[in-house]
């Protein structure tokens, strides 16, 4: 069957791609190309609802990380919402399926810390055919007044072997290294950005709408649209204080997270914003 709904998540497949979508936090969990994995899931990940699931696709919203304007946990509450199923579309050409999330859905311990009214749609399409993931985040403000947000898609990619994983298409871009301490750097000067150590860099304004990530020299673009930043991280041997990351795992992911994060996005009453991200194996 193209769409499988099971009690906590539900399972796509077109052509030969499929993917998984865990409910919980609307996290994709899986996408397959070929029978290739290429979305990494830590060894300790938690899927009982206790915590953000640790790997997939973690949706982050209504900010990224942490900020003076809100008293939010890290990344907001979006990755620790159960969202609700909404539409499906089955054909030749496509499948693809809708979540939905709006406040009455959010943990009352975070909803009570935020209190804006919202409408989030998070649509997950597989095209077979051509190899490609879309993945489309769209928020309307459904409030009487105007408020502000961050969002991010924060994408675990798997890799074998970091050593031989790598980022292009951040030549030229600014960017601030969290590692160093917020240090702000005019421009990546690497034409591949590779992994030896912990790395937490947000670069900013990337103009182009492709950035192509290497992974064990099977090369994956993901083209982005309404999503002008992109955040390069791994944790490194810090993994083995984590309780729900592998000691190992920092080995077998790189994360590049296409999101709009350097400035607060306004959102006036009934305003709709939408940033899109399309994964696709060369």
């Amino acid at each position: 069957m193209p769409v499988a709904r099971w009690d906590s998540f539900v399972t796509i497949s077109n052509g030969s791609s499929s993917a998984a979508i865990h409910f919980f936090g609307a996290t994709l969990t899986s996408w397959k190309v070929n029978g290739r994995e290429i979305i990494f899931v830590s060894s300790k990940a938690l899927a009982d609802g206790s915590k953000a699931i640790r790997g997939g696709i973690p949706l982050v919203f209504p900010h990224f990380g942490t900020v003076g304007w809100s008293k939010l946990p890290q990344h907001g509450f979006a990755r620790n919402s159960v969202w609700e199923i909404g539409s499906v579309v089955e054909s030749d050409e496509e499948t693809a399926v809708e979540l939905l999330l709006t406040p009455g859905q959010v943990p009352k311990a975070m909803s009570s810390l935020w209190r804006k009214e919202f409408k989030a749609i998070y649509t997950v399409s597989l095209n077979g055919r051509e190899g490609k993931l879309r993945t489309s985040f769209k928020v309307t403000n459904t409030d009487d007044e105007s408020w502000d947000f961050t969002a991010l898609l924060h994408t675990y990619f798997a890799t074998e072997d970091i050593s031989k994983t790598g980022v292009q298409g951040l030549t030229g871009v600014p960017f601030t290294d969290k590692v160093a301490g917020g240090t702000r750097v005019d421009a990546e000067t690497r034409e591949r950005v590779t992994v030896a150590s912990e790395v937490d860099r947000v670069y900013h304004g990337v103009a182009s709408s492709q950035v192509l990530v290497d992974l064990d020299g099977r090369p994956f673009v993901s083209i982005k649209t309404n999503l002008p930043d992109i955040v390069v991280w791994n944790i490194w041997t810090k993994a083995k204080a984590m309780a729900d990351m592998g000691d190992e795992d920092y080995k077998r992911y790189i994360c590049v997270e296409a999101g709009s994060v350097s400035s607060n996005i306004t959102l006036s009453p009934n305003q709709t914003w939408e940033g899109h991200q399309v994964l696709s194996a060369l």
